[in-house]
């Protein structure tokens, strides 16, 4: 594909889509983009990660839902493989043939280079993969996998503040909940995001997953174990909101395998030459370029937009948050020398 239809190139080779992000129409009373809008909402990642919640809950979990009951190291490392497998499948597919091989070379890459040209100290072995892959596997999936357990707990025991809901009885709510996945997954997240930015706490916490200013797919679950542990509570809003384990199941299966999608570094992934997917990635992308802008998601919910903190791409952002900065610069600078 010619990637040059879509976006422009600079000198260096990086690559930006000709269209700013915008956040979900029905906030800007842009109605006549809400087919396209709900198509994407629903195609093709979230239909993704609903199959594989479905796979968890029908193959696994609910044929030895009574082991759950107890807690068991054994079901803690049966789940862990699955959690593992299926991370290494989908994120290591996207670093194999995007990366290693690089199928597209760098059209749709926002960033020209690839993490492998830039070795650097900040990296265990000074590589970011390597560090990235081990911090995924050996740090960020076991805390999945321990709020996984507890939540499948507190499913088997019945715990839970309205009691889980079945699907005869409340089928309109639970998909009307299923739907909200998402927005309260930028809820969640944004909140957490935006504080471990602050002070002391990125220092010692965000900046593990921050050194990875050219996000890989690898880089999606590389973090500290304080904001893994967070990232992964998600899970348990839905035992304080009428719910059911599946949608439960969704939310924290979305969120693992979904934070592939911010870090996948291209715009698009050209499956065949005339049907790309698109990644959703640039609001994130701009993120990690940036720092201070877009904490949550691409506009679902627009809290970033709210407060501030968006930044669409445009030369327009750009100029805001140039002007943000100046005066964050100006207050700390007065307030370390008053008058």
């Amino acid at each position: 594909m010619d990637d040059t239809k879509y976006g422009t190139r600079d000198k260096r080779g990086n690559w930006t889509p000709n269209q700013p992000v915008e956040i979900a129409p029905f906030w800007l009373g842009k109605f006549s983009k809400m087919g396209k809008f709900l198509l994407d909402y629903l195609w093709p990642w979230n239909a993704f990660h609903m199959a594989v919640t479905l796979a968890y809950w029908f193959l696994l979990i609910q044929p030895n839902l009574d082991a759950f009951k107890s807690l068991s190291w054994q079901w803690a490392l049966i789940l862990y493989a699955v959690n593992a497998g299926g991370i290494f499948v989908l994120y290591g597919s996207v670093e194999l043939i995007y990366y290693v091989k690089r199928k597209q070379d760098r059209r749709f890459k926002y960033n020209a280079k690839f993490p492998s040209e830039q070795p650097s100290d900040v990296f265990w072995f000074k590589s970011q993969n390597i560090d990235n892959f081990l911090r995924s596997f050996f740090v960020s999936i076991p805390l999945w996998t321990l709020i996984q357990v507890g939540a499948l707990y507190c499913m088997a025991n019945g715990l839970h503040a309205f009691g889980w809901l079945g699907w005869q009885e409340h089928w309109v709510w639970l998909v009307i909940l299923t739907l909200l996945v998402p927005a309260i997954h930028e809820l969640h997240f944004f909140c957490g995001h935006w504080l471990i930015h602050q002070g002391p706490l990125y220092k010692w916490i965000h900046s593990v997953h921050h050194n990875s200013i050219n996000p890989s797919p690898w880089s999606s679950l590389s973090t500290h174990p304080v904001e893994a542990a967070f990232f992964h509570s998600e899970i348990l809003w839905h035992l304080l909101l009428p719910s059911n384990p599946i949608v439960a199941l969704f939310q924290m299966n979305s969120t693992a395998y979904g934070a592939i999608n911010g870090h996948i570094g291209f715009d698009k992934l050209e499956i065949t030459e005339n049907t790309p997917v698109d990644s959703h990635a640039y609001a994130h992308y701009l993120h990690h370029k940036y720092f201070e802008v877009n904490y949550g998601g691409d506009g679902l919910i627009p809290l970033d937009k709210w407060f501030g903190f968006w930044h669409d791409g445009s030369k327009e952002a750009d100029e805001r948050m140039k002007e943000r900065f100046r005066k964050k610069k100006e207050k700390a600078r007065a307030k370390a020398n008053p008058a």
